[in-house]
């Protein structure tokens, strides 16, 4: 039995930017983190005692005899990227709901991969999670995802990405002193929308806009830059919030789905609270939200925003581990 344990991420800056028909003709970059909300996935070898072959357990549970009958995409093609010719239960169970906007897609598909590849006894390396979870999500299911939220579910911690037009992916760790880096991380707010939404309806549009976005994901990307030159000077980290507001106002005009009225409410009552800044996590239209709010301010922020789930959290380091390890090699 192997049990992995993968990171959810909070993405600050850059976000579009990441998607390969922008960053293979114009390059792009992201800022972001990992936090200790995960998901986990409990893999092992399936015995041959019963009439199917596979078992899957998330929000469903399916009893399978045929790779090609599982329903889960993510699942189905990982089976068939690793070519697994054996039976195999894979149990999932995650801290965040999907379709929220913090990367719960890939970190299941990273985290699988990990586990997947434990259970052979086998070690990979974090580039190679990166590697392989994207080319599985973006060419084998097909879906309209980045390259972000792989990179982050794999490798964990608060980095920049670049990604670069020949299609390499370099990952730099921001290095902040610790008494500032819990400053930062104890201004940061993170609240659930309550709403859900399936991020590609919401990158059909942005995708078919990239031509028209160009002008905005080049200034959103810049901030990029920007962002990680407040992080490791001396400046003062309220400059963050005021460029998280930056951003998403930049954010808004990539698709007219980002946003919605419940929203643009929510984030209003929490400037008007006190947050220097803030932002929707993900596509847009549902999921969660963050907010830089100075330590003063918090209390009124909460309260303006008590009709909505206030999430605490510690950043993670980390990235997709195995916390269990006890393969079962019979019957290879």
């Amino acid at each position: 039995m192997i049990v992995s344990r993968t990171p959810h991420r909070i993405s600050f800056f850059g976000g579009g930017t990441d998607y390969p028909d922008y960053y293979l003709q114009h390059g792009g970059k992201t800022l972001g983190v990992t936090i200790d909300k995960y998901s986990y996935l409990n893999v092992r070898r399936l015995p041959p005692f019963f009439k199917h072959k596979h078992r899957i357990v998330y929000s469903k549970q399916e009893n399978v005899s045929s790779i090609d009958d599982i329903i889960h995409p993510a699942v189905r093609e990982t089976l068939k990227y690793l070519e697994i010719d054996y039976g195999v239960s894979i149990h999932h169970d995650g801290d965040i709901p999907a379709r929220s906007g913090m990367g719960s897609s890939s970190a299941f598909t990273v985290g699988l991969l990990n586990s997947l590849k434990a259970l052979e006894g086998k070690r990979v390396s974090k580039k190679e999670l990166m590697q392989m979870s994207i080319e599985i999500e973006q060419n084998w299911i097909k879906e309209n995802v980045g390259s972000q939220d792989q990179t982050f579910a794999a490798y964990g911690g608060l980095n920049t990405i670049d990604f670069l037009q020949n299609g390499e992916i370099i990952v730099e760790p921001l290095l902040m002193k610790h008494d500032r880096l819990l400053e930062f991380q104890g201004n940061i707010l993170l609240f659930f929308t309550g709403l859900s939404r399936a991020a590609s309806d919401i990158l059909d549009e942005q995708m078919t806009r990239t031509t028209l976005n160009i002008p905005n994901l080049n200034r959103m990307k810049a901030m990029v830059d920007e962002a990680q030159e407040i992080l490791l000077s001396n400046a003062n980290l309220n400059q963050f919030g005021k460029l998280l507001n930056s951003t998403w106002e930049l954010k808004k005009s990539l698709s007219s789905k980002v946003t919605n009225s419940t929203i643009d409410m929510m984030y209003d009552k929490a400037i008007q609270a006190g947050a220097l800044g803030g932002k929707l996590l993900g596509a847009g239209s549902g999921g969660f939200m963050i907010f830089y709010v100075e330590n003063n301010h918090q209390q009124q922020v909460k309260t303006a925003l008590s009709d909505y789930l206030h999430i605490p959290f510690c950043f993670d380091f980390d990235g997709s581990k195995i916390v269990v390890y006890e393969p079962n090699y019979q019957d290879k």
